[in-house]
């Protein structure tokens, strides 16, 4: 029945990886089944028949689909279904996105949908890897046009051994968390967060996984002479020659001229009448192509920028090696926990920071062992932020992908839990936008970080740099990008980082790929601009984290107790530990190892409630007082509750210095007393003397 069912097996970093087709999705343009150790992953693309009518970009979508299924969960939504993609769904699908969008041809407006399954999910062997592979086998049989293979995995540093698709039990003890993706000459996509890695370790890293790669990219390629089918032919929707030479020999000294200022708005109103002048003249002798007509003025924009470069001239005036002016500053919002602004030219961003009790950690429900978050970084992008008009409809993937890799970067310096009891939300907000917001965001935070007395291991900063190449081979960089040469350049290398080592990294790039040349000189170039950002402009402004927390922020105690005692503090019901609560005015939260976390905006009140957990796991010793209330009252004595759940004997002849008749002529139910511990006996009943405790009190 399946007569076309193919099986493909290659070693893969050590390891099997094999690749099925022909048995499932028969109605794909291109379909495969991957399967490393007990992972496996269904990849589909697809291709439209026509070219989507209006558009002037190539239409590509990514969905990586996390089923529950794959590691034996039921969705914990009311409708007990797949909702919304989370957040690394969205993250994996953004890593598969933009290795093979490049490769695509840049004139096809046809419609192309990539569907990454992953139907069984072994935490040994990365999902996202066995799905960026399975992609480029699938593309490559396809008849899709597409210039790969390429091929993705994985990189840990684990005790300063470079590691190719590590197991769970090394990701967790790596000092590095990259993803390489590669065809056989160059490296298309580089992610990663670490801590402090150092450039020359970064490279040999990427190095290794090139290594790695080109052998699949190779078993990709046979593959594909094998049973690939011919690719289709498409309308293409590239500006003719003639129209955009026509266009370029009337406006192109206009275009330039406009384009020389270092203020988006005046640039943008430059541009207003040339391209409203361009329309007048060629509108009539290309009739109905006015979308044409935009494309070739947006081709010939990007000429007049990218000629330019070459030249080592930038639209504003800067050098190649050049930061736009610089400012920082904290404490502007007078509420919150903490709050840090950072410009760079026309790109403002504003970080704020809140401090919460560890259970305000994010809930996750993912597909790997990850089930909660205690630091959270988001980041927001109006449409205000470039002058634009839209509703907000909440964060888009790139958005999300954004504040992923400002979160990337800022982590490595964060305290551990054990140092810093909180969790962590920080929110970008970016206030004007022209280039590179994301690593204005990392260096936001930092400062909103210090400003709100968090006290983490290092400052960060975040820098990118771009790329012009040409097709001789030629190629050269330029630090700190702003949005124009963004969109006409060829690469956006973002890296995050503190004076010691890289924190996080992120590559896009628009052409084949990168050469170790390339990469070099743009870690080379982020370093020195990130030590100019971090000692000339922002440590000047705060040069260390606040000694104390903002008097709004909830003050935090921390313990460890006994994991047989979480009962008693909890108490039936979780009566004692709401009553803890309700009267230190605190929230406590216990974890299963035993560790309590007790948050107050009164730090007494945190500490009364210390002390109350304290005296409930632990036997008083003689000689301790307490505060207590009475509760039961016998002919021969008062019992007094020191403690939730834990309450000790104050015998008649220990209530007063003198003789007392009946305990009712000194306490009665409900009184608070003060008494001392005098004895605990062996069955561990606790008895106590108010009379020792005001005698103790009166000599004080």
């Amino acid at each position: 029945m399946f007569e076309n069912h193919k099986v493909y097996k290659t070693t893969f970093a050590g390891h099997e990886m094999t690749f099925e087709t022909g048995m499932m999705c028969g109605l794909s343009n291109g379909s495969c089944l991957v399967r490393y150790g007990e992972t496996t992953v269904l990849v589909n693309v697809t291709a439209s028949k026509k070219p989507r009518d209006g558009i002037d970009f190539f239409p590509l979508s990514v969905d990586f689909e996390e089923k529950l299924y794959a590691v034996g969960k039921i969705p914990g939504s009311f409708m007990r279904r797949e909702g919304r993609p989370t957040e690394k769904a969205i993250l994996a699908s953004r890593m598969v996105d933009r290795p093979i969008r490049p490769l695509f041809p840049k004139d096809m407006r046809n419609d192309v949908s990539v569907v990454i399954t992953v139907l069984s999910a072994d935490p040994d062997f990365s999902p996202e890897v066995c799905g960026l592979c399975g992609t480029s086998f699938a593309l490559s049989i396809s008849d899709i046009p597409w210039k790969g293979p390429l091929a993705g995995c994985n990189v840990g540093l684990v005790d300063g051994e470079i590691i190719v698709n590590p197991n769970e039990a090394q990701r967790e003890k790596t000092d590095l968390d990259l993803t390489v993706v590669a065809s056989a000459e160059k490296i298309v996509m580089i992610e990663a967060g670490a801590n402090e890695v150092e450039d020359e370790t970064m490279l040999c890293a990427i190095e290794t996984a090139h290594a790695e790669l080109k052998k699949m990219v190779a078993f990709i390629a046979d593959v594909q002479k094998e049973i690939g089918k011919p690719k289709f032919s498409f309308e293409s929707k590239e500006v003719p020659h003639e129209m955009f030479d026509a266009i370029s020999d009337y406006a192109r000294e206009k275009v330039a001229e406009a384009l020389l200022s270092d203020d988006k708005n005046v640039r943008d109103q430059n541009l207003a009448p040339v391209i409203e002048d361009i329309h007048a003249k060629f509108d009539e002798e290309y009739p109905e192509q006015g979308a044409i007509i935009d494309e070739a003025i947006y081709k010939l924009q990007k000429t007049v920028v990218r000629d330019w470069l070459k030249q080592g001239k930038r639209v504003d005036g800067r050098g190649l090696d050049e930061i736009r002016p610089l400012n920082a500053q904290v404490g502007l919002l007078p509420r919150v926990h903490g709050s840090g602004m950072f410009t760079r030219g026309q790109t403002q961003v504003l970080t704020v920071v809140t401090l919460g009790p560890v259970s305000d950690a994010q809930m996750l429900d993912g597909i790997d062992n990850e089930d909660t978050k205690r630091y959270m970084h988001q980041y927001n992008f109006p449409s205000y932020s470039v002058g634009e008009t839209r509703p907000s409809r909440g964060p888009g993937r790139r958005e999300i992908g954004h504040g992923a890799l400002a979160e990337r970067a800022l982590l490595p310096v964060i305290p551990p839990v054990q140092e810093f009891p909180y969790a962590l939300r920080l929110v970008s907000e970016v206030l004007s936008s022209n280039g590179s917001t994301s690593q204005g965001s990392i260096c936001a935070s930092t400062l909103a970080l210090m400003d709100a007395g968090v006290p983490i291991k290092s400052p960060v900063a975040g820098i990118s740099c771009g790329l012009i190449t040409d097709e001789d081979g030629s190629w050269m960089t330029m630090v700190d990008i702003q949005g124009l040469e963004d969109f006409f350049g060829d690469m956006d290398f973002k890296v995050g980082g503190t004076e010691k080592g890289i924190t996080a990294i992120q590559v896009d790039i628009k052409v084949d790929g990168l050469t170790i040349d390339i990469i070099r000189e743009a870690f080379e170039k982020t370093r020195k601009a990130r030590m100019h950002i971090l000692n000339d402009v922002m440590l000047p402004v705060i040069p260390e984290p606040r000694a104390e927390l903002s008097k709004y922020a909830p003050k935090m105690l921390s313990l460890k107790i006994d994991v047989d005692k979480i009962r008693e503090v909890i108490g039936a019901g979780g009566k004692v530990i709401q009553k803890i609560c309700a009267e230190c005015d605190v929230k406590i939260d216990i974890e299963e190892d035993g560790s309590v976390f007790v948050s107050a905006i009164d730090i007494e009140n945190a500490r009364r409630a210390i002390n109350v957990i304290n005296t409930i796991v632990n036997d008083p010793e003689p000689g301790t007082l307490y505060k207590g209330k009475v509760t039961r009252i016998m002919t021969f004595g008062a019992f007094v509750e020191i403690a939730p759940g834990k309450e000790g004997l104050c015998h008649i002849s220990k209530l007063e210095d003198h003789r007392v008749e009946k305990v009712e002529d000194v306490v009665n139910v409900g009184d608070e007393i003060v008494v001392m511990v005098t004895e605990i006996d062996p069955q561990g009943r606790i008895n106590l003397s108010r009379r020792d405790a005001l005698k103790k009190l009166s000599e004080r």
